[in-house]
């Protein structure tokens, strides 16, 4: 475990992702009302007494059962079995094949005690959470000079000084983001940090800009590689969407394998783009200085709108997308290796650095050699192909963009498990986003964001330029939630510096916001109204969850929210003792045989109140059944139930409900007797009474509903004896 320091300063170990994060510890009041509750319990020697033992220990001499006691579970101590992979493969042939395609496909399961060794080295770290910022540098110049070019060619030369002022945000939001990994190295970033210092309601703005974010990163890197291969290969255009979709699917795999696994798989393409545009940058620079310096006119380009102070800023906001993805490293510190913290910090300054490297130098060859952006090719191709005119290394350069544009999802796939890891953990979004999966990735955000992300892409036609626009509003939202939030957290902390720090935070958040009001204003008809729209509508959705899981902890909390009164609060002890609990047993019978002999054998074995009902289309045929009842010797009640509409299931649940209403104090429980198939497309021959039966008495909470299985299987084994 990594440590974080405390407002004393000293280092306590961090929290990390755990997978019993789905089953959370009772409380200390919680535990003492179990206590006492648990005083006033009787249960006989008989429920205790069990007829066989839960310990699976070997069976004696001449016992029916064969199997090898450690073949499904092994025995660590007494009370506690661990179950063996043979324990987790399931009963059926067409089910054990699924679980060993999906071993084939995914791996081999993983222990919960291998999660320390999932970690990330910072060799690997450094691709797997930097490709996504550092792939953005394909496709930001180019959204930058896309606005800019629309005032004409001779507006050009202004793509330096907005470059510059991007590199100053990247400075600031750079040490802003240094700050928030020392000081919150929990993970989970600016959703952290708001709902820390601004409050739960700002924390879940930030996450919803987040999410928005990680879904675009997926879209819009997929696109965008996929633009790199059609550059180079036009023939490729046409399928553009089905090549996306089918990365997605690919990375979605790749990473349910497990960090460790992606980040070895996603390492490779990373540090080759690193190599072949950052080659490409120093030796187009070169070249520039053997020439002087001197600058290529830029093609002449009509304009379509004047220069304005408008335009401007949507050029900034368009290049500040570049930034996508600054904020991985803080959402991903448990992912580092100890001490995470520390890791974490050195990953994002290298990240840092290369971004403004590869950014400030690409804008600089892009207006040294007069290049402007074009329908048919992107503005990399043309600067690879200004550089390397011969050779195979334009090829090596497109190639490695494209890798890169495609992995650059995985920064995506890589964080937003996580956040919906801690918003799950808080009950803001559905509790199946805690559950781990068998190689220790978080398996449904996974799954969440590739399927968000293949509408999304689908929806847009796989067009990069059409997604940008939806792309600066989430981010830099996040962004500046975080960034002020950590100005407040300063405030509150006031330790050593503590003014110098919230100032590096708020010149970053001033920064953020100045982009996320550019781009919320002059992008809001190009789709940015969609981001607008979706993040208070995905606060609203998370609140809502909220509400409805403090219902559920309320009903289901074994101490009540507030003192009941005192008549109320015997009531409460009484409902949960085994002691106090009447109980009345229905069978539904819709003719005599094996399977409601079967049912009707076991309930009267129980010893408790028992009935029988029929529901019958006519009288002859409700005549006939208690004949044949009378017959068997009339051993518990029946009582016939005569539909004339030939209706049977809901007569059949309206009868147990009126039952249930005249005795509510009474627990009923149906005891339905049913026919188990051998084949799953046999179930379709027979009705499921159970299940319709449970939807339509579910309401009632006094009512439990359960079957008796008579096995097709068992009856033909016994006839061929």
């Amino acid at each position: 475990m990594g440590e974080e320091r405390d407002a004393a300063g000293r280092d306590r170990p961090v929290i990390s992702l755990s997978p019993s994060a789905e089953f959370p510890p009772l409380s200390a009041q919680d535990v003492e009302a179990l206590h006492r509750l648990g005083e006033h319990w009787r249960a006989a020697d008989e429920v205790r007494a069990l007829p066989v033992d839960p310990e699976l220990r070997p069976a004696r001499p001449g016992a029916t059962h064969t199997r090898a006691p450690d073949e499904e579970f092994r025995p660590d101590q007494p009370g506690e079995l661990t179950a063996t992979p043979t324990a987790e493969l399931p009963d059926t042939l067409l089910g054990r094949v699924a679980v060993r395609a999906r071993r084939v496909l995914l791996g081999r399961p993983l222990s919960s005690k291998a999660i320390l060794r999932e970690r990330m080295r910072k060799i690997v770290a450094l691709p797997v959470l930097a490709s996504d910022l550092l792939s953005s540098v394909a496709y930001g110049p180019e959204a930058l000079l896309t606005v800019l070019v629309l005032a004409g060619s001779a507006t050009l030369g202004l793509s330096l000084p907005i470059a510059a002022a991007l590199v100053v945000l990247m400075l600031a939001v750079g040490a802003s983001y240094r700050q928030t990994v020392r000081a919150y190295p929990h993970g989970a970033g600016s959703y952290l940090v708001a709902s820390a210092s601004l409050g739960p309601r700002t924390g879940l703005t930030a996450a919803a800009g987040l999410i928005l974010d990680y879904v675009l990163t997926v879209s819009v890197s997929v696109a965008a590689g996929i633009a790199a291969i059609a550059s180079a290969l036009p023939a490729a255009a046409p399928l553009s969407v089905p090549l996306s979709l089918a990365v997605i699917g690919a990375l979605l795999a790749g990473n349910l394998r497990g960090i460790r696994v992606a980040g070895n798989i996603f390492a490779a393409p990373t540090y080759l783009f690193l190599v072949a545009v950052g080659g490409m940058t120093l030796v187009g620079l070169a070249q520039a200085a053997a020439r002087g310096f001197a600058v290529v006119p830029p093609p002449h380009v009509p304009a379509t709108e004047a220069l304005s102070v408008l335009l401007i800023a949507r050029a900034f906001a368009s290049g500040a997308t570049s930034m996508t993805g600054i904020e991985a490293v803080s959402n991903a510190v448990p992912a580092f290796r100890p001490t995470e913290w520390r890791n974490a910090r050195t990953v994002l300054t290298w990240m840092v650095s290369l971004l403004i490297f590869l950014f400030a130098g690409l804008m600089v060859l892009i207006h040294l050699n007069g290049l402007v952006p074009r329908a048919d090719e992107t503005l990399l191709s043309q600067l690879a192909h200004r550089t390397f005119p011969e050779g195979p290394w334009y090829a090596i350069v497109q190639a490695a963009t494209a890798l890169v544009l495609l992995l650059a999802a995985n920064t995506a796939y890589n964080d937003l498990p996580r956040l919906l890891y801690f918003m799950a953990r808080d009950g803001y979004v559905p509790r199946r986003f805690l559950h781990m999966g068998d190689r220790l990735a978080l398996s449904n955000g996974l799954v969440a964001l590739s399927v968000s992300a293949a509408v999304i892409l689908t929806a847009f036609g796989g067009r990069t330029q059409s997604l940008i626009p939806l792309f600066a509003v989430g981010v830099f939202l996040a962004f500046t939630l975080s960034q002020v939030g950590m100005v407040n957290h300063w405030r509150r902390q006031r330790g050593s510096g503590w003014r110098r720090r919230a100032a590096v935070n708020a010149f970053g958040a001033a920064l953020s916001s100045i982009v996320l009001v550019s781009a919320a204003v002059t992008k809001f008809v190009e789709g940015a109204w969609v981001v607008v729209v979706a993040v208070p509508t995905l606060v609203l959705t998370c609140l809502g969850i909220r509400r409805h899981y403090d219902r559920v902890r309320q009903a289901l909390s074994l101490r009540p929210a507030r003192p009941p009164s005192p008549d109320r609060a015997r009531e409460l002890a009484q409902e949960f003792l085994p002691q106090r609990v009447r109980h009345m047993f229905v069978v539904p019978v819709a003719r005599f045989d094996k399977a409601a002999l079967r049912a009707l054998t076991y309930v009267v074995s129980l010893g408790q109140p028992s009935l029988a009902v029929h529901v019958s289309p006519e009288d002859q045929e409700a005549d006939r059944l208690r004949e044949e009842w009378t017959a068997w010797g009339d051993h518990i009640r029946l009582e016939t139930v005569v539909s004339p509409h030939r209706e049977i299931l809901e007569p059949l649940a309206q009868y147990i409900a009126q039952l249930y209403d005249r005795s509510p104090g009474i627990t009923l429980t149906v005891v339905v007797p049913e026919v188990v198939v051998e084949r799953p497309w046999q179930r379709i021959l027979h009705s499921q009474i159970e299940r319709r039966l449970r939807r339509s008495l579910r309401r009632l909470p006094g009512v439990v509903i359960t079957s008796m299985p008579k096995h097709l299987s068992e009856a033909r084994a016994r006839t061929a004896r």
